[in-house]
């Protein structure tokens, strides 16, 4: 498994960590594999009854690594993809059998797993670093995380299950509202709104003690209820993941999501068509 993620398994709780902190574990190629292997490798460790999922270092996640919106502001790409570079890790790929393409499994992932995920967030969760989060069963978020549902910014559309799991915790206006914009909000409006399940000065030894909670329940019972749960909560997911490839795919590369891109690493007001 990739270095940038790294995951440890004692009593029951897999202590899963963004291994990146020199870059605020931004998303690069190699992140989106790492993350996505953590979360296969985890779907077939026995005896794992919770699963806590935090940030090494000062945030949780970044969002897409800056150098990919940087080449595409120095080399006029139209293609994201290959602005990143190295194949391996594509955020685009899909795999055969699934629903998502590899940016979007880094998130749905953990609703794939049997067992509860607890997401500790802290310092920065923006872009895809939100989605991460909102793919957890739970949030426990320090007060002043900086998140933001932050593609709007670029030019671009939430596209690693961001509209779907948003829809499903906030109210509709929030949720669009939050889109639209792109603003940042910190940890206490994300209570107030429904997206962080609670809130805690120390975010990651909250969620080990509450990992420690679930891990003494009937792992059945406990894996019983996700399940019920996601039944409730999971319809639509394939068509709603599939509509997201198809609008970011014309937003990618066009004249309007070039200008966003360019105008924020030139630090101006952007120029937009109609």
């Amino acid at each position: 498994m990739s270095d940038r993620v790294t995951i440890s398994i004692n009593d029951g709780i897999a202590d899963v960590r963004l291994n990146r902190e020199d870059k605020r574990n931004a998303l690069d190629n190699a992140m989106f594999r790492g993350i996505a292997e953590a979360g296969e490798q985890l779907k077939n460790e026995s005896g794992v009854r919770v699963v806590v999922l935090s940030g090494n270092g000062a945030s949780f996640c970044a969002g897409l690594d800056f150098s990919t919106m940087q080449a595409i502001a120095d080399s006029g790409s139209d293609d994201v993809e290959a602005a990143a570079g190295d194949d391996d890790g594509n955020p685009g790929e899909m795999a055969d059998g699934r629903i998502t393409h590899l940016g979007q499994q880094v998130c749905w992932v953990w609703q794939e797993l049997s067992v509860p995920v607890i997401a500790a967030v802290h310092g920065h969760a923006l872009g895809g670093g939100i989605q991460i989060a909102l793919g957890a069963d739970i949030r426990i978020v320090h007060p002043d995380t900086k998140m933001s549902v932050r593609e709007v910014h670029w030019g671009l559309v939430p596209d690693m299950t961001g509209t779907f799991m948003l829809s499903k915790l906030v109210r509709p206006d929030v949720a669009r509202e939050l889109t639209y914009t792109a603003r940042v909000f910190d940890g206490t409006e994300a209570y107030a709104l429904g997206l962080a399940t609670r809130l805690s000065d120390s975010p990651l030894d909250d969620a080990m003690a509450l990992a420690r909670e679930i891990a003494g329940r009937s792992p059945g019972a406990v894996q019983g209820a996700k399940e019920l749960f996601n039944r409730l909560d999971h319809d639509g997911a394939a068509e709603a993941f599939a509509e997201e490839r198809r609008v970011i795919g014309a937003q990618i590369g066009s004249k309007n999501q070039m200008e966003a891109v360019m105008s924020g690493f030139e630090n101006r007001a952007p120029v937009f068509v109609d």
